[in-house]
């Protein structure tokens, strides 16, 4: 979720021509794309296009019932405009680990099948505990050195050609479970266990041929996500934890997909237990589930993901780097797509904005 490559300045400077080359390529074909919903009058969702202090905001979606009561973008940016996921495709990811747990090829507390880890310290690492991002491998998401950063340099450099390898070659620091750290190859080991299920064995080529296929039919498809495009490293790993793309569109079918229990148009596309397991707080961080971040106080009392001492209580996300918001809100029906470039360490105003307008659609 949140903040893949958090408070990375080195990050935002590396982006800023592939950010503005998201925000206005690759179109949807319009055939796809529904009629607009008239925009309501909620000046609480005006603000993030007027009010400086909320950053730059290039998509904002609210959804109430099933139903598009306001929708606005960014100039350049429209309705078939692919925006960038940064963290949120980690709840991409644990919907696709979802669907093979329903399946039964996958289980949550046994040990993740990682063969690197096999008869090491890192051996018990369940499948539960790496969606709780509580593994206790050391991983280092940010810091002072931000070259350094295990995720910079995953994305971005050195260990860049095979982003799972990196990942699994950290050793064990803290009793898994133990501990939450959030940090992206954590979902990148998930994304490769995800592969490595789909296409056993499989080359680079054919894995990420094969997972582009999974994605399409058990989740793009049946979830009405039709601009749903995910990227993939060199060996064919999904950059499970960094880089999906789609509609505001598509990303607002997302939440309501789980707002409505993992049912789609009459079709159960994920399954109610696992709408139920993403919003369970981890052992390790109440305010965190699997691969979702939770409005509750987190472990460490801090404000790093939504608006936890103002909101609702059952709300929860996907969040990414730069702002980028999918936020369900079961207790009032509500989706809120929120899409842009707002530094993380200016983040807090733009937290607040949401809470304000989640607080002012009419019930």
């Amino acid at each position: 979720m949140t903040r893949c490559a958090k408070t990375v300045r080195l990050a935002s400077l590396l982006l800023v021509t592939i950010a503005g080359a998201v925000a206005v390529a690759q179109p949807v074909p319009p055939a796809r794309i529904p009629a607009r919903a008239p925009v309501s009058a909620l000046p609480a969702a005006d603000a993030f296009f007027t009010d400086p202090r909320l950053g730059e905001t290039r998509a904002l979606i609210v959804m109430q019932g099933g139903q598009r009561i306001y929708e606005r973008y960014g100039t350049g940016i429209g309705p078939g405009t692919r925006l960038i996921s940064w963290s949120m495709a980690k709840s991409i990811t644990s919907t696709l680990v979802g669907e093979l747990v329903g399946d039964g090829r996958l289980a949550l507390d046994v040990p993740a099948p990682v063969p690197e880890w096999r008869g090491d310290a890192r051996g018990t690492i369940t499948l539960r505990q790496l969606l709780h991002m509580a593994s206790g491998v050391r991983h280092v998401e940010a810091g002072p050195q931000p070259e350094m950063a295990d995720t910079n340099r995953a994305l971005f450099a050195d260990t860049s050609a095979d982003i799972y390898r990196a990942a699994v070659a950290e050793p064990r620091e803290v009793a898994p479970g133990s501990r939450f750290q959030y940090n992206t190859l954590t979902t990148h080991i998930l994304a490769r266990i995800v592969a490595d299920a789909v296409a056993p064995g499989a080359d680079p080529a054919t894995r990420r041929a094969r997972m582009r296929q999974f994605i399409a039919q058990r989740l793009a498809g049946p979830a009405g996500m039709p601009s749903l495009l995910c990227e993939f490293d060199p060996a064919g790993n999904l950059y499970g934890g960094s880089l999906c793309h789609a509609t505001a569109r598509d990303w607002a079918a997302f939440g309501q997909m789980y707002l409505d229990g993992g049912v789609v148009a009459g079709t159960q596309v994920v399954r109610p237990d696992w709408v139920r397991f993403v919003r369970e707080p981890s052992p390790a961080n109440p305010g965190y589930g699997g691969q979702f971040w939770l409005n509750r106080r987190p472990a460490d009392g801090q404000d790093r993901a939504l608006f936890w001492r103002s909101g609702p209580a059952d709300a929860y996300a996907a969040i990414g780097h730069l702002g980028q918001y999918v936020i369900v809100v079961p207790s009032r029906r509500l989706v809120v797509v929120r899409l842009g470039k707002t530094q993380d360490d200016s983040l807090q105003p733009v937290r607040d904005g949401l809470a304000r307008l989640v607080a002012s659609v009419p019930e």
